[in-house]
């Protein structure tokens, strides 16, 4: 450990139950971690509920090549403020609050000032990344967490803590996107690629904001949930030629959610001239398009990762106005790692959440 490191571990005089990955098996075991005491600008928060992202899962197997190892996944945190530093103005002791992807950035260049600190250089994220006091941070499977209240989203009080979670990272995912590219503009058509964690989020925000909805989807399975519970107006499955081809030029924008690596083309076509496909799902290997298919129609094809603290607050709040929460299967943590072979198997309804508050106890 570095020396600056050591000594700013020193300072982590708080101790944390935790669930920890200690290699790329991503087996997930009780680990007694430390937690920085409470700055003049931090919350300390007591964890309640913690979703499980399907970036967890690649982050504990190390299919990214960046893992840290003991690492802590958790970055859909759900609690209640436990105490606040003097310079704290926007939280107290009892509120109700989360934490997203990211703890910390420079708070300083051009991108936090305009409020994309998700676009920050610096950028600190919640887990498996080094803080600036050289220590590496460990995220929401654990008991407690400390963060600058910068990166710390109030919960409004008709949104429920265990169904919220997911939306600090799926929510803001699908949200930001649609803002920014003009898809939440009501009346115009837009196609849901995938229906999974962040498929289904986006589907609900899109009705929120009174578009009309087509579903994409490779298993006809899913037809029936889409339309009647989540309220899609249509659905495709893309393996069928007929389907797909009735739905060529049809949508103003596409948000697309598959991680799985897939043929970019087909679905292009069914944008309408000047359409957008925005990606948002982390395929492996490389996409491949024909520049025709982008250039015939004026076509944009555009990436977006999560949003920026204002904009998370926002989502939460909107999420709040129109009863947009994630659809959830509340598990122990004993679970954990049942959840994880069921997450990489595609079954689950739509987000693991961990009951934290009431499963996770220390390991000592």
């Amino acid at each position: 450990m570095a020396p600056v490191a050591a000594a700013a571990e020193q300072q982590h005089t708080g101790k944390a139950a935790a669930l920890a990955a200690r290699d790329a098996s991503g087996h997930l075991a009780p680990l007694t971690i430390t937690r920085r005491s409470t700055g003049d600008d931090d919350v300390a928060i007591k964890i309640l509920y913690c979703g499980m992202c399907h970036s967890d899962l690649h982050s504990i197997k190390n299919e990214w090549n960046n893992a840290m190892y003991p690492m802590v996944p958790g970055h859909e945190i759900a609690g209640v403020v436990t105490e606040v530093g003097k310079n704290v103005t926007k939280f107290k002791a009892g509120d109700r609050v989360g934490v997203g992807c990211m703890v910390n950035s420079c708070q300083s260049c051009d991108r936090c000032d305009e409020g994309f600190e998700n676009h920050c250089r610096g950028i600190i994220f919640t887990y498996n990344s080094v803080d600036r006091d050289g220590t590496v941070t460990y995220g929401g499977y654990s008991s407690n967490v400390v963060v600058h209240e910068r990166f710390v989203v109030r919960f409004p009080d008709a949104m429920p803590l265990d169904q919220g979670a997911p939306l600090l990272c799926a929510g803001i995912t699908v949200y930001s996107p649609m803002k920014y590219h003009g898809l939440n503009v009501p009346g115009k058509h837009v196609g849901v690629l995938g229906l999974g964690g962040l498929g289904h989020v986006a589907v609900k925000f899109a009705k929120a904001f009174g578009m009309k909805v087509t579903v994409i989807s490779t298993s006809p399975a899913k037809k029936q949930e889409a339309l009647e519970r989540l309220g899609a107006d249509a659905f495709i499955v893309s393996k069928s030629a007929d389907e797909m081809k009735a739905a060529v030029a049809t949508m103003d924008g596409i948000i697309n959610t598959v991680s799985a690596n897939m043929s970019i083309a087909p679905y292009m076509g069914l944008l309408k001239p000047n359409g957008k496909m925005i990606m948002v799902g982390l395929p492996v290997k490389p996409l491949e398009i024909p520049p025709f298919d982008l250039i015939m129609g004026n076509k944009t094809l555009a990436g977006s990762c999560i949003g920026g603290m204002r904009d998370t607050q926002e989502m939460i709040d909107v999420a709040a106005k129109h009863g947009v929460t994630a659809d959830i299967e509340v598990v122990g943590a004993d679970y954990v790692n049942t959840a994880m072979e069921r997450l990489a198997k595609a079954d689950v309804r739509y987000r693991f959440v961990i009951d934290i508050g009431n499963t996770l106890k220390s390991s000592e």
